[in-house]
């Protein structure tokens, strides 16, 4: 006979799962009902006053505004534009974070405690902070007015924050998992891709679907080093849109949409890596 899984179940008791039935219920009207109405509104024909109330169907029905909004906004091309430096800077940030947070669980507790310091007061600093000194250099380097500027943080992996998680993450293997390994003479790259990194496959799926949408709203950077119309990205598309006059509102609530539809279908697919509990088993799968 099958033993009961060791250590406590996720979900233990009636009441827990009641309190995580409540917060479910508490984020889907927080954030559907906004959602709908962003829909809503993007389906109202352009060149109308806006409705005293709103409403969830509106009358008549139009798709004008999505027409419009590529058509000023220029909408097809900084999508293409957001979706090439997502496409890079994406999985380059995670495999750089991965591979430092594989480091610092494995090198000793001296300098792994100077690495971590360093890196909570990396996380202090204010972003603002460092736009001037990024820019010179990549105005030095002449490689203001490119995607460039927007990929090259992902090879210092983004942000010290994806760092120091894979290095919590790494860190809550078993050790034995590591010993085992290097009884097996395997490498520390073998050890990190066929075991570390399939161990946390749910923190990858959590940091991969938070770079992609820290990455795909980023507005201050192309601001600051893009110029060309021809490279805007996303929000800087859905900035030109933003000073229309009121009647077309439609038109901004359409590029909105655009751009709300890749995080949201990334956030749902991301899903399926995090971990569940099967409430009868108190199993995680």
């Amino acid at each position: 006979m099958r033993g009961r899984p060791s250590g406590p179940a996720p979900f233990p008791s009636r009441a827990a799962r009641l309190w995580r039935t409540l917060g479910a219920v508490f984020v889907v009207l927080v954030f559907v009902p906004p959602l709908l109405l962003l829909v809503s509104g993007s389906l109202t024909a352009p060149g109308q006053p806006p409705p005293p109330t709103p409403r969830l169907v509106p009358n008549p029905l139009s798709t004008d505004g999505y027409a419009r909004a590529f058509e000023l906004g220029g909408l097809g091309r900084a999508t293409l534009n957001s979706l090439a430096v997502a496409a890079v800077a994406v999985p380059v940030s995670v495999l750089v974070a991965a591979w430092a947070g594989f480091a610092l669980a494995r090198i000793s507790r001296r300098v792994t405690a100077l690495v971590v310091a360093a890196s909570l007061l990396a996380l202090m600093a204010p972003a603002t902070a460092l736009l001037l000194p990024r820019f010179v250099v990549f105005r030095t380097l002449g490689l203001t007015d490119t995607l460039v500027p927007l990929i090259a943080p992902a090879l210092l992996g983004a942000s010290p924050l994806y760092v120091l998680i894979y290095y919590l993450a790494f860190r809550g293997l078993p050790a034995d998992l590591y010993d085992t390994c290097r009884l097996a003479d395997l490498t520390p790259v073998q050890t990190w891709w066929r075991f570390a990194l399939p161990g946390v496959r749910p923190v990858t799926a959590g940091l991969t679907a938070l770079s992609f949408i820290l990455t795909w709203s980023n507005f201050l950077d192309p601001l600051v080093y893009v110029y060309d119309r021809d490279l805007f990205t996303l929000p800087l598309a859905l900035r030109s849109l933003s000073v229309l006059d009121p009647t077309n509102f439609p038109v901004f609530l359409a590029g909105a949409v655009v751009a709300t539809v890749p995080p949201v279908t990334v956030f749902m697919l991301a899903q399926r890596w995090f971990p569940h509990s099967d409430d009868s088993t108190g199993r995680l799968w």
